[in-house]
């Protein structure tokens, strides 16, 4: 299945990077960067490991319809440890992010695995697409019965006319040079697909030119 061809290349290059890093003899004097760059590995593998594993089970499944195992996740959490596993690729391309996460409950009811490779894909965009610096802003709160989370870049935006058809299977923004583009399509269609299977909803507001806004929407039981 190609659900996750584009994921899988992220972990591929973090963990060469890392590797990378590791040769570098000034990086590999300081014991605190080694222990940080074996875990970035560790954690990255265990990530492609899980995702070797999606792709299998999305070839067995029909096409679109996604097995989820669901569990208590906090989404803080998940969110802290993909923009860390991230810093190496937003530190290469001279990005920065900012979290301001209110949400006083994080808790939703999911699969953990489908829901980290929606944000990989959501952060990944927004360090793309972002030019010269890439700007991140993921943001949390609650209402009643939800959970909002949202993710605002200062990328090249997206049009009116392909807005709608951002979630579409292998629809790409055109950015004008057919060489910048690397999948935005077939991670978006993936994510979309994800989001519906647990019943939530994505939503995007864009101007081109001055960046976009992805916003999830994940349903929480109003009982504690």
């Amino acid at each position: 299945s190609d659900v996750c061809s584009s994921d899988l290349k992220t972990p591929i290059s973090t963990i060469g990077l890392a590797g990378e890093a590791l040769l570098d003899p000034a990086m590999a004097a300081d014991a605190d960067n080694v222990r940080y760059y074996v875990h970035l590995i560790r954690s990255e593998n265990k990530r492609l490991g899980q995702l070797v594993e999606n792709v299998l089970r999305a070839a067995m499944l029909d096409q679109g319809e996604l097995e989820l195992f669901r569990q208590r996740v906090n989404f803080h959490d998940l969110l802290k440890e993909v923009l860390r596993n991230h810093a190496i690729h937003i530190k290469k391309q001279g990005g920065a992010t900012a979290s301001q996460l209110a949400a006083t409950d994080p808790i939703i009811d999911g699969d953990r695995t489908h829901l980290m490779n929606v944000v990989f894909n959501l952060v990944d965009n927004a360090i793309k697409y972002g030019g010269e610096s890439p700007r991140l802003t993921v943001r949390s709160w609650n209402e009643p019965g939800a959970l909002h989370v949202a993710f605002t870049d200062n990328g090249i935006g997206i049009s009116r006319e392909h807005i709608g058809k951002v979630f579409d299977k292998l629809y790409r923004v055109p950015t004008g040079n057919v060489h910048d583009v690397k999948g935005f399509g077939l991670g978006l269609s993936y994510v979309h697909a994800v989001m519906q299977q647990h019943g939530a909803q994505i939503d995007v507001v864009s101007v081109p030119g001055e960046g976009s806004t992805f916003t999830l929407v994940f349903p929480q039981s109003t009982t504690a």
